[in-house]
């Protein structure tokens, strides 16, 4: 069972990101500030779950915690600021939208630069360790394959409703065979010599 939060002594916000490693579509990134005594036994990195429990635990987090929030960096932006600071900007967004102000953050990960105003600590594999920042995990990563879906029936030939935009061997022929769209990220390696990686 994870623990539901680092500290109880301030209002504290989870935050994390999905999408960082694929050739298109925007990263997305979550902020969630959990109850005290919330519990979920299927709660775990959203990574570590099937889509059918992460789509479940997607409605429980959004009604049960006291506030959440998404917020997407478009491949534009990536391209402009590169992936890491696209995370970390989308993480700063996704906590100045959430209803509730936290005071303290809680990032997966084992970096963090903030423009907020508000201390945080990283934790590495912190969505495998406490439960705010993996119900982050799990709404930033729902939110992002709901509109990678939306995505593929504009260009179905790529794959997306099915890798969400990673580089697997299909993505990767399909831009051989076809050419980059508009959402793809024109600062990442999309050359075939990295087919032979699969």
């Amino acid at each position: 069972m994870l623990e539901t939060c680092y500290q109880y002594e301030v209002p504290e916000a989870g935050c994390d990101e999905a999408g960082r490693g694929c050739l298109a579509g925007a990263v997305f990134a979550a902020a969630v500030i959990l109850p005290p005594d919330f519990r979920d036994p299927l709660l775990n990195d959203s990574k570590q779950m099937s889509e059918r429990n992460r789509n479940r635990l997607r409605a429980v987090i959004e009604r049960e915690a006291v506030a959440w929030a998404v917020a997407a960096v478009t491949p534009e932006r990536i391209d402009e600021i590169n992936i890491l600071n696209a995370s970390f900007e989308g993480m700063c967004r996704a906590v100045e939208r959430l209803d509730k102000r936290p005071e303290f953050l809680l990032i997966d990960g084992n970096r963090f630069r903030s423009t907020l105003d508000i201390p945080y600590k990283c934790v590495v594999k912190g969505d495998g360790k406490y439960a705010d920042i993996a119900a982050a995990s799990v709404l930033a990563k729902t939110h992002r394959d709901e509109y990678m879906r939306r995505l593929a029936e504009e260009y179905p030939l790529y794959g997306w409703a099915k890798n969400k935009g990673y580089p697997t061997r299909e993505h990767r022929l399909a831009v051989r065979r076809y050419g980059m769209t508009p959402y793809h990220r024109l600062t990442f390696n999309h050359e075939l010599g990295q087919l032979e990686l699969f």
